[in-house]
């Protein structure tokens, strides 16, 4: 769907053929996103700006992110672009870990990046949110602008109305995020969330923290299903990484 279509789509009501068509393109493209993800295997997602560049120190933590997140066993998932995204996916990729991405089309395009074991290009960023949601045990949070907020915020909402299992939220970036956690605090006061949904968070700027804390919490969640030899599918796990230590559901 073009930026044109897109717009046409929010603006209200269309004919119901229009409506219908779009429906029909959502499911497609749902089914081609779970074709292409389904046996990735349990998955950590990290969300962050694409706009920081090879050498930012943002850029080298998310990098160090993936690389631990890849030697405790678990799938690399990320938006699939540049900046936080492609450190993170390169470092799973450069430890022997496995690297995937929910790619989205933009008006400027955005190029998958080149350390992406397998990943799916998708045209709505409602569609890539559920993906990325999906297939993923763990969430890490780096800094980031409008759309790592957007993602952050709903997995926290999707976690804390049960819509989701209470899977961890590691946010990285204590001083950039420091101004959050104040709001946070600020609504906390005002009764608009709970006590109880702030231990939903584990904010920290170590790595090492993030991979135990991780390690610590998955323990209860379940695995992922093995590919169908009937349906030609086969999966993508590296041999030479570990398989991660969780209970079946």
């Amino acid at each position: 769907m073009t930026e044109s279509n897109d717009k046409a789509f929010y603006a209200g009501p269309n004919s119901r053929i229009r409506e219908f068509k779009f429906v029909c393109r959502v499911m497609v493209e749902f089914i081609r996103g779970f074709r292409a993800l389904h046996f990735s295997g349990p998955c950590v997602t990290v969300f962050g700006s694409a706009r920081f560049p090879e050498g930012h120190p943002y850029y080298v933590r998310a990098h160090q992110v993936g690389e631990a997140v890849a030697r405790l066993g678990f799938t690399v998932m990320t938006g699939g672009g540049p900046g936080i995204m492609e450190a993170a996916n390169r470092g799973a990729k450069e430890a022997g870990g496995v690297s995937i991405g929910c790619n989205i089309q933009l008006p400027a395009e955005q190029e998958p990046n080149a350390y992406l074991d397998r990943y799916v290009t998708l045209e709505h960023f409602f569609v890539r949110k559920v993906l990325l949601f999906k297939y993923s045990y763990a969430f890490v949070i780096l800094p980031g602008g409008f759309g790592t907020m957007d993602e952050f915020f709903e997995v926290l909402t999707l976690v804390q109305t049960g819509k989701i299992q209470d899977f961890p939220l590691i946010v990285m970036g204590k001083d950039y995020y420091a101004k959050l956690r104040e709001l946070l605090d600020e609504m906390l006061k005002a009764g608009t969330i709970n006590a109880a949904d702030m231990k939903y968070l584990h904010f920290t700027d170590s790595v090492e923290d993030m991979s135990d804390y991780i390690a610590h919490t998955v323990q209860k969640f379940g695995v992922t299903p093995r590919p169908s030899r009937i349906l030609g599918e086969s999966g993508i796990r590296s041999t030479s990484m570990p398989e991660p230590k969780i209970t079946p559901r």
